[in-house]
């Protein structure tokens, strides 16, 4: 006897590591129900990731939030798209590990010593280049 299975489950793949849930498909029901309506949403769905990926791309060389755009537009493409799923679960793996590894006392206490390293060197430098090329008025001294 065979078995029939719903076209929710059909998509889906084996449940994700670490108790996740399964890489589905989060389109609403009746949308999944109708081929012609899944097809549109999938393409709307990434139309939009798209654009959101490609501000994020946009902004990275200029001042602003570049990785989080990007990393939302992924979110918007992991609502419907397995390997954007999978992408981003591996990510959220990999910043959990590295602010495990961050917040240990001993990383903590070298990035604390290198970052007042480096402000002691750009204040040094920034005196320097102050006080060579006169850049402050010398009358409120």
């Amino acid at each position: 006897m065979a078995t029939s299975s719903n076209s929710r489950t059909e998509g889906a793949v084996t449940q994700a590591e670490g108790g996740e849930k399964p890489y589905s498909s989060k389109a609403p029901h009746f949308i999944q129900c109708s081929k012609s309506l899944h097809l549109i949403w999938r393409i709307g769905i990434f139309v939009a990731g798209f654009a959101v990926v490609g501000t994020g791309v946009i902004l990275l060389p200029l001042p602003g939030p570049g990785w989080v755009v990007i990393f939302g537009g992924m979110a918007i493409w992991a609502s419907e798209f397995t390997w954007a799923q999978f992408v981003l679960r591996w990510t959220k793996r990999k910043v959990t590990e590295a602010t495990r590894r961050a917040l240990q006392p001993e990383v903590r206490r070298r990035n604390i010593v290198l970052t007042s390293a480096a402000l002691a060197v750009v204040a040094a430098a920034a005196g320097t280049l102050i006080t060579h090329f006169g850049l402050l008025d010398r009358s409120i001294f």
